[in-house]
């Protein structure tokens, strides 16, 4: 035999794991399980469980979620034992994590909705804690990840439901390995190799084991490096280098009283890191409080709520200097505060007095992005106020000796505040690991010169710099082709609005003219972006009508320029600007005090997470500790550099699935340079290639490299047909899957065409026909065995690049109705492919072809169209209904509820319930089979006549 069996991996690894400290256990099935269990516990409390008190254990711990499992087990219960006394018991040990019971599994069997054998299993103290399911060499790893959620899904809430305390699920193929933690709302992209202190990955398997699965280090992992995310109820388990830098920082804190700074590259998680850091830290008894500290109020906010998200109240976020030192001399153990407050309340005569008292007690300082510019004063302040503190900075961009900025300390770096550096974890590590995005960056903005240097034309032949002046660079002219540039590339850029974007500009008369240049647009009906803009604005900037001319100069005061807005302070302006936000968003915002002002910020950051803003358009807000992994695109007119630079970049590139390949960079101003200079600052000097995409050229010829392994295997579009048996089908399935994903980076850029490639764009669709028939063919009805297709990832969701949806259906039939000769018959094109490429509207393809050809001519006024289409789908689901219940004889009030709770629970009918509604009950025997049947007509149904509508 030529390649190892999974059968060999799995055996040598549950030798490999007894050799680490793990005792072998036989537990074919959960009586065997709870058995186990049973003793186990009873040898860690050191006490004796009768049935009656082990039946109080199993109640207990056979409760609530997977989320309310995890804290199950880092609690202690009372049991009340027989004799009539009562004693606690813990489920593990987390203070001495080596001191726990460790075990290893192979092949328990439980059946839930389906029998199910898992691969090994981890228990500590009885309890199975880590799941690794294995595949053998050759395979892809997703498929060990596709299997877990099917387990999840199928048999570990059954019985007892004790496997639904796994913390840590494992994968591999022998020579990759991953891990992550129990939450079923991650995607395959939050699965993580682990790796050694200098970032290097270790996958293979036998070395994963030694390095990751030793007992004292899996058991620390559980019990000091997972965190209960307290908003969405999930598991979160850190990733190597969060967890090098926090024991990095833990370390110095127990050994001594030097500083440090931990370096990971924006978009890595830092707040978890912090958080998990400052947690450790706290419950040090030497430590008598942890500080940290941010530069600005929104990041305050940001990192006040994630701390909470962590971990529900452990801040209580300051909100003014009072309150902050109140804090300070209470009994709150972990205190958020800005920089600014901190300096109030350490250098201000009313509250020092109160702070005497702190200045020899242990306090750790953290500092959120250390590179502030704000920070040497404080800094200073903070060294001469406590005598016994210790500060650690967390920074994606340090400052080094090439972007330090001279002030009247003189130039300083990171390394001089914060001494040495505990742990690196740099862009190129995170893009490596995938982490983060990679960027596309474009240089948009050539111009050659006409009778003016006023006259610009976009892609022309002059650079920017040749000609870049402030006047330039403002005018009117110019804003206006860079408006026209984004509205005619922002669907391009943002996969039709299934993202948004941001753009950066260099001033907040600038922003002004380009907010106002697109509202015009707007009413004129050029696009129907949804803009929003926030700005800061000096409180007492100079007062324009205070220009020293009197009342009989009214003539020359006239004719001085003025804006669109007269002489307007710019916070009357952003009033105006907020009051359009509040039209388009229901809202009552304003700057008419600080409160307000605030929720309008914080509103606007969750519209742009929720894809309900378009566009924003920003000076410097939101350019740094703003997260949103919805945001892909960035444009930019603004001079950007080092650490500034690379912050603005990085609001593109956090991973969310496959259709988000990049974070898109648009640069209105030659940025080459300084791009290069940040990207080698911030890595190597060698990384570019790393970091950037690739030319479009190259994916070009990927993409026609990526066609030629498809063709050898389906020459034509029939021929995918001949494919019959699965293993075969599979091979197509992965090679038009890679076609898919290099069609999606080119997608991004703005001179893709199809007609540069090796293949047509009819063909690339007749191919994605059979690939959705391939992966339609996984969900036949009755299938005795598995698939192999059923774990395979068929990436629908690269298909659905366009946000279609019933509404967009609507508008085109709407221009169709209008449409005219070639025009209609390519609108009804664009209709049918829109149909046959999106899943949820597959199933309505044929209802709305014959709306089209029966009722659209009959519609006299465009407007109705909606309204009609309302009243066909109305009607035609009261006769589909009515078919249904015919033709299965079911009983129409019983069929309805059916129908009616599945809507209401997203969960498929039971069995049960279905038989329930046949006017008749089918004999024992025909019971699954139609009960089936019927479950799919009614799924059916509903994706045809509700879903979606």
């Amino acid at each position: 035999m030529t390649t190892q069996p999974e059968q060999i991996l799995e055996n040598n690894l549950v030798k490999q794991l007894q050799q680490l400290g793990y005792d072998q256990v036989q537990l074919p099935d959960e009586a065997a399980l709870l058995s186990n269990l049973k003793s186990q516990l009873a040898k860690h409390n050191n006490t004796d469980f009768s049935d009656t008190e082990f039946k109080q254990v199993l109640n207990h711990l056979n409760k609530g979620s997977v989320f309310d499992k995890a804290k199950i087990l880092r609690d202690k219960m009372q049991i009340n034992k027989d004799d009539g006394s009562s004693e606690y018991i813990e489920f593990i040990n987390q203070k001495q994590w080596c001191k726990n019971e460790f075990q290893v599994a192979q092949q328990i069997t439980m059946e839930g909705e389906y029998k199910n054998r898992y691969d090994v299993t981890l228990l500590i103290n009885g309890l199975p804690l880590v799941q690794v399911e294995l595949k053998r060499r050759g395979l892809e790893l997703k498929e060990a990840f596709n299997q877990t959620n099917r387990y999840q899904r199928h048999s570990y809430g059954s019985g007892q439901a004790l496997f639904n305390y796994i913390q840590l699920f494992v994968i591999s193929n022998g020579v990759n390995t991953k891990y992550y933690a129990n939450n079923r709302k991650q995607s395959f992209k939050q699965t993580f190799f682990w790796a050694d202190k200098e970032n290097r990955n270790i996958t293979e398997l036998t070395k994963f084991a030694d390095a990751f699965l030793d007992p004292c280090h899996l058991s620390k992992m559980i019990t000091k490096y997972i965190v209960l995310h307290e908003s969405d109820k999930i598991l979160m388990v850190l990733r190597p280098y969060q967890y090098y830098a926090t024991e990095a920082i833990a370390d110095r804190v127990k050994k001594g009283v030097k500083n440090g700074y931990i370096w990971h590259t924006t978009g890595s998680g830092k707040t978890l890191t912090s958080f998990k850091a400052s947690q450790i830290m706290m419950e040090l008894p030497e430590v008598h409080k942890v500080i940290f500290v941010v530069d600005r109020k929104d990041l305050d906010y940001q990192t006040t709520k994630e701390f909470n998200h962590f971990s529900s109240g452990s801040i209580d976020g300051t909100d003014n200097t009072n309150k902050l030192v109140k804090q300070f001399t209470d009994d709150t153990k972990l205190i958020v505060t800005t920089i600014q407050k901190l300096n109030t309340a350490i250098s201000k005569e009313r509250y020092t007095s109160k702070m005497e008292d702190l200045k020899d007690k242990r306090l750790i300082f953290i500092f959120d992005e250390c590179h502030r510019s704000q920070f040497g004063d404080t800094h200073l302040a903070i060294t001469n106020f406590f005598n016994n503190k210790q500060m650690f900075g967390f920074t994606g961009t340090p400052i080094f000796a090439e972007n330090s900025a001279k002030n009247e300390l003189g130039r300083r770096t990171t390394k001089d505040l914060f001494d040495d550096c505990l742990h690196k974890y740099v862009i190129t590590d995170a893009i490596k690991d995938q982490n983060v995005l990679k960027f596309s960056i474009e240089y948009v903005g050539r111009y050659r010169q006409k009778d003016s240097m006023n006259e610009i034309d976009i892609d022309t032949d002059v650079q920017v710099e040749d000609i870049d002046t402030k006047e330039l660079m403002e005018s009117d002219k110019r804003l206006t082709k860079v408006v026209d540039y984004i509205i005619n590339n922002h669907d391009r850029k943002t996969h039709n609005k299934s993202f948004t974007g941001m753009m950066c500009v260099s001033s907040v008369p600038v922003l002004i003219k380009y907010y106002d240049i697109l509202q015009q647009k707007k009413e004129a009906g050029e696009h129907n972006l949804k803009v929003a803009t926030i700005f800061s604005y000096s409180a007492n900037e100079d007062d324009k009508d205070a220009n020293g001319y009197f009342g009989e100069f009214e003539g020359a005061m006239a004719a001085e320029p003025k804006s669109a807005y007269g002489n307007l302070h710019t916070r009357e302006i952003l009033d105006k600007y907020i009051t359009d936000y509040n039209t388009m968003f229901g809202t009552s915002y304003s700057t008419k005090d600080s409160q307000s002002f605030y929720n309008y910020y914080n509103d606007i950051a969750k519209k742009v997470k929720s894809k309900d803003i378009d566009i924003l358009l920003v000076v410097n807000m939101f350019l740094t500790g703003f997260d949103s992994k919805t945001l892909n695109t960035l444009y930019v007119d603004k001079n950007l550099k080092y650490h500034g630079l690379i912050q603005a970049f990085s609001r593109t590139n956090r991973i969310l699935d496959e259709k988000k390949s990049q974070g898109n960079i648009v640069c209105f101003r030659n940025l080459k340079k300084n791009t290069d200079d940040a990207i080698s600052l911030f890595s190597n000097k060698d990384a570019n290639e790393i970091i950037l995409l690739e030319p479009y050229e190259n994916y070009i010829k990927y993409f026609n490299e990526a066609l030629k392994e498809l063709q050898h295997l389906a020459p034509t579009v029939e021929s995918v047909d001949e494919l019959i048996d699965e293993e075969a089908q599979l091979q197509f399935v992965k090679a038009f899957r890679e076609l898919m994903r290099l069609k999606n980076v080119l997608g991004g850029f703005a001179d893709f065409e199809f007609d540069d490639l090796e293949m047509s764009e009819q063909d690339f669709e007749d191919y994605k026909s059979k690939y959705l028939d391939i992966h339609d063919g996984t969900k036949g009805e009755g299938k005795e065995k598995v698939s192999i297709l059923d774990d395979v990832d068929f990436e629908l969701e690269l298909i659905h690049r366009d946000e279609v949806n019933v509404h967009y259906i609507l508008t085109l039939l709407a221009k169709l109705h209008q449409a005219e000769g070639n025009n209609a018959e390519k609108q009804k094109k664009v209709i049918i492919d829109a149909l046959t490429s999106e899943a949820q509207l597959r199933s309505k393809k044929e209802l709305i072809e014959r709306f089209i050809a029966e009722n659209l001519p009959l519609i006299e006024d465009p407007e109705d169209v909606t309204e009609e289409f309302e009243k066909f789908i109305e009607k035609e689901k009261q006769l589909a209904f009515q078919h249904l219940v015919a033709e299965e004889h079911l009983k129409a009030d019983i069929a309805e509820k059916v129908i009616s709770d599945y809507l209401f629970t997203n969960r498929k009918p039971l069995q049960a319930d279905v038989i329930d509604a046949f006017e008749e009950k089918p004999r024992l025997l025909q019971r699954k089979k139609l009960a089936k049947r019927v479950t799919d007509k009614m799924v059916g149904f509903v994706e045809t006549f509700i879903s979606g509508l």
